[in-house]
């Protein structure tokens, strides 16, 4: 008998820790809203990265990334932020953001099929990244003067 509620006890734990794990790993689906200077306003779904161990992931290994999603880098200081592409398999654009959310700079990035691989760099100051497909910052002009809504 004693067998049986320790073997019960040990399943009802398993379970849960494996429901809790794929609870923990599915993207929250934040929204981040791009305004630009003449009223454009584009809204992304974003994941949000906000530690060093989710900085370092990023996206790392993913496939695709659909047209209207990204991930979002948060970073407690402003200052001079540096990304590359290290087993990162698709091309990503990204977009570098100061702590009032105005727009700082953004590069195209490639993936990284050999060492040493390129890093890609903010213009100025910066505590958010924002990573979208590549393409993204062309097809709805995204420059000076744009604006991101950060989550609090």
């Amino acid at each position: 008998m004693k067998r049986c509620v320790l073997l019960l006890g040990v399943l009802l734990l398993v379970s849960c820790t494996a429901q809790d794990a794929s609870v923990i790993q599915e993207p929250e689906g934040n929204t981040v809203l791009l305004s630009g200077p003449q009223e454009q306003n584009i809204a992304v779904t974003v994941e949000i990265a906000a530690d060093a161990v989710e900085h370092a992931k990023g996206l790392m290994g993913r496939r695709e990334l659909t047209d209207d999603h990204g991930m979002l880098f948060l970073f407690s200081e402003e200052r001079i932020r540096s990304f590359w592409m290290k087993d990162t398999l698709i091309p990503l654009d990204i977009l570098f953001f100061d702590a009032q959310g105005r727009f700082v700079s953004w590069h195209t990035m490639v993936p990284c099929t050999q060492d040493p691989c390129l890093h890609y760099q903010s213009a100025g100051p910066a505590n958010a990244a924002l990573e979208v497909p590549a393409g993204f910052v062309e097809e709805y002009g995204i420059g000076a003067g744009w604006v991101v809504s950060l989550p609090r």
